[in-house]
């Protein structure tokens, strides 16, 4: 990390204040404001998009150029050549994996997909409709109190057995969401099946049948989560490493983040996506409703056009479009009225001059919501299949973190309220 200076002149300060100027190996430099404070002086940054709240080796964008790696690796490779769980290895330890370090990464999350069995009567205490973000707050929160044995911050083992322990049982307890919700008997992990062959056999298998997963829909799922792994310094993942800078517990920290996901604004994307084309309803009201989108005056958005980080293509689209091409073909899904909609909708962005001089180009949030209908996996899950990809990112952001020295997290802000005044009693007033 590469060190330069910059000078700051305010007025009203006598002297003009240096700060150290910091180069990273990709991406702009960073002026460090930590020495304002002795100043006297805060930086002022609503929604910290000017502001690096951390160092990382983990995850880099540049929304200019549409690049996203992970660790050095294009996701478009990883996506091409990788799986999810090989993914995870490399979030959580720098390098791919051997083959020898694969299987054996591969062997223990397969031995830690059950869950207490106790879980399940927690189940039971929420109401059948509860949203199923609502249950996985409240199920991640509580496996601390289920696996307590490993809590030690301080300890790099407890830290690796949690990180394994969350990765290992979140898509199980997301499956559970499922079942619950829709009366049948919770499905226990099957060992001889991939993580995404499993988490869709937990989804859907029953136990009276033998699940039959094929391999377009597995390998399709294995992306949904591959491509959701990481996204650097977002909501949830700021939220789980300021939640970490506390010391709280890890399985606390990572429902702090699914919390943040819950916001539509966040991991609410690609359910708003299908809830646009419930809406737009039939393929001949789609001029109307693109007319509609284009009317600045006129509230109405396409959901799943565009990114607030890329500014170019959303790099996971590419991928994630393969994917649902493949699922609908597989599935025989091409003439479904939904999906019909979408797939024109996505014409018209990719050849509409509109749509390319504003670069709303489809995203991942737009693909991912089509596959997972096609899927027949329901809206309210959408999320919980985002918390459940996220999961690997999140905790090797917190074990980054924790891993090294930490401070705990305490933004400023500019106050703008009273200034000091003298209390006035109750008959006075």
């Amino acid at each position: 990390m590469t060190e330069l200076k910059a000078q700051l002149t305010v007025d009203g300060v006598d002297k003009t204040i240096e700060l150290p100027v910091y180069s990273g190996t990709e991406g702009p430099m960073v002026v460090d404001v930590r020495g304002l404070t002795a100043q006297g002086l805060f930086t002022y940054d609503p929604g910290f998009m000017s502001t690096a709240s951390c160092e990382s080796k983990i995850t880099y964008i540049d929304g200019g150029q549409g690049t996203l790696l992970h660790r050095g690796y294009p996701i478009e490779q990883l996506a091409e050549h990788s799986t999810y769980l090989e993914t995870c290895y490399l979030l959580l330890y720098g390098e791919l994996p051997s083959k020898a370090e694969k299987e054996a990464f591969e062997a223990t999350i397969t031995s830690h997909t059950m869950v207490h069995e106790s879980i399940a009567d927690f189940y039971h205490g929420f109401r059948r409709d509860a949203h199923p973000m609502a249950i996985m707050c409240g199920a991640v929160g509580a496996l601390s109190a289920f696996y307590h044995e490993s809590l030690n911050i301080e300890n790099e083992e407890h830290r690796v057995q949690t990180a394994i322990k969350l990765i290992a049982k979140i898509p199980t307890l997301a499956a559970m969401c499922y079942k619950f919700s829709i009366g049948q008997p919770f499905m226990y992990p099957d060992n001889s099946k991939s993580y995404a062959e499993n988490f869709l056999h937990m989804m859907f298998g029953v136990p009276c049948e033998e699940s039959n997963i094929k391999p377009v829909i597995a390998r399709a799922m294995d992306r949904v989560f591959l491509l959701h792994a990481d996204h650097e310094q977002n909501a949830s993942t700021s939220t789980v490493r300021l939640a970490g800078s506390s010391g709280a517990n890890p399985f606390a920290c990572v429902a702090s983040g699914i919390a943040a996901l819950w916001g539509p604004a966040h991991g609410g994307a690609n359910e708003a996506v299908l809830n646009m084309l419930y809406e737009i309803g039939d393929v001949s009201r789609i001029d109307e409703y693109i007319k509609r989108a284009k009317d600045k005056n006129d509230p109405f958005r396409l959901m799943g056009f565009g990114h607030r980080v890329y500014k170019n293509f959303d790099p996971r689209a590419k991928v994630m479009k393969q994917s649902c091409d493949e699922v609908l073909q597989e599935l025989g899904l091409e003439d479904d009225p939904l999906l019909k909609i979408a797939k024109r909708l996505e014409q018209i962005a990719l050849e509409d001059e509109y749509f390319i001089e504003k670069k709303l180009y489809p995203n991942v949030d737009f693909y991912s919501g089509i596959i997972l209908k096609a899927l027949g996996i329901p809206v309210e899950m959408f999320t919980v299949i985002f918390a459940t990809g996220r999961t690997p990112g999140w905790v090797a952001h917190w074990h980054e973190m924790i891993s090294g020295p930490y401070k705990i997290g305490r933004p400023r802000q500019l106050y703008t309220g009273y200034s000091k005044r003298d209390y006035v009693k109750l008959e006075d007033r």
